[in-house]
């Protein structure tokens, strides 16, 4: 089920994205030859008037073949009024960032949306509704729980052999802890909305603040689905994609900053196979999680495709901005080469992520 929820949410990304450059291209009276999702050998494709719209085979990608685009042949179509290369300066870049853009507000409509539909929230005991939830915030190492019980999971019962408690707040579990200290304690839980139980017995010395009070090890909070209005859903997402998009750029130039000196710690980023596993994760929180990871992964495609690498939509802007600057096509020799290294570099770094995406999962 992960893969196809990864392969999901791809192909609703890359879909975005090439539809951003297909729709601005067609605008600026540009001819789009092809629609594609995916890379080649082609699966299935179907024509409507001048544009053939495929599915291809390798789900990692997708393109939309503009007339008169590839470097190679461009100036071949210069004559032709509808060709990308014969088309405005300021067109070319409308297209060329068309596809970030989608990224940006699809980004920014999926976090309206989780605002929309509510975030589970941590919620004072005091202010909280008979909806909110126990879930264990936290589980100290050492304790008697340790590694028994998962953070995130949620209380749905704490009882003695005699006796069950009531009322599942922070307050009330701890007390409840407290009073049957010398005894062994079930701790009823969801784990992705499968049913388990630890038994557990607590013990004294664990809480740094209170040395002498019995504690099982696990910090508790109240959980619930916080929605927010109309307008404030606005706001809050427009204040999480802001965020984002800053949050990205930073980690990216530091990232890419320390690869520059050798000292760039490639295990903290995920590749395809990370992905696969954190769409997985997220999927098992529920939707509104799913909604926000699929937000921050549109951020993240749209931010690496404005890097001013060849190959990439960034690359191609800069030679258009390159060309703007000079009155005349770039030489299309060094074109290709500099688009062939970019293109060797993008591999590089994928073949990287991935052994180490791999390496995690051995």
């Amino acid at each position: 089920m992960t893969i196809f929820i990864f392969l999901a949410v791809l192909f609703v990304l890359i879909l975005v994205h090439e539809w951003g450059h297909y729709i601005v291209a067609k605008k600026t009276g540009m001819r789009v030859d092809e629609f594609a999702i995916g890379f080649p050998p082609r699966l299935f494709s179907i024509k409507r008037g001048e544009t053939e719209y495929s599915i291809n085979l390798i789900p990692i990608g997708g393109y939309v073949r503009i007339f008169g685009e590839n470097l190679e042949t461009a100036k071949d179509t210069l004559d032709q009024p509808r060709s990308f290369a014969a088309r405005p300066r300021y067109a070319q870049a409308l297209v060329l960032i068309a596809g970030v853009t989608m990224n940006v507000i699809f980004a920014w409509f999926l976090f309206v949306t989780t605002y929309l539909i509510g975030v589970p929230t941590a919620v004072d005991e005091a202010v909280a509704s008979p909806q909110a939830a126990l879930h264990i915030a936290g589980v100290l190492p050492g304790s008697p729980l340790g590694e028994k019980i998962p953070a995130g999971a949620q209380v749905v019962a704490l009882s003695t052999s005699d006796e069950t408690l009531e009322t599942l707040t922070p307050s009330a579990f701890s007390a409840f802890v407290q009073a049957n200290s010398a005894e062994a304690l079930t701790i009823t839980y969801l784990d992705n909305d499968v049913e388990k139980t630890v038994t557990v017995t607590p013990m004294v010395g664990l809480l740094p603040e209170a040395m002498e009070t019995p504690a099982v090890g696990v910090s508790l909070a109240l959980v619930e689905n916080v929605r927010e209005s109309f307008w404030g859903a606005i706001v809050m997402g427009t204040e999480a994609t802001i965020s984002g998009l800053i949050n990205i750029t930073v980690g990216l130039y530091n990232l890419l900053s320390a690869a520059v000196v050798g000292e760039a710690d490639f295990s903290q980023v995920a590749g395809p196979v990370g992905i696969v596993s954190l769409v997985g994760d997220a999927a098992a929180y529920g939707i509104t999680s799913l909604l926000m990871f699929t937000a921050i992964i549109s951020l993240n495609l749209a931010i690496i495709n404005l890097l001013p690498i060849p190959a990439l939509d960034g690359g191609r802007l800069l030679f258009v901005a390159i060309e703007a600057v000079i009155k005349r096509p770039i030489n299309i020799i060094w074109a290709t080469r500099l688009n062939l290294v970019g293109f060797a570099l993008l591999m590089l770094l994928m073949v990287v992520v991935t052994w180490n995406d791999i390496a995690r999962l051995l």
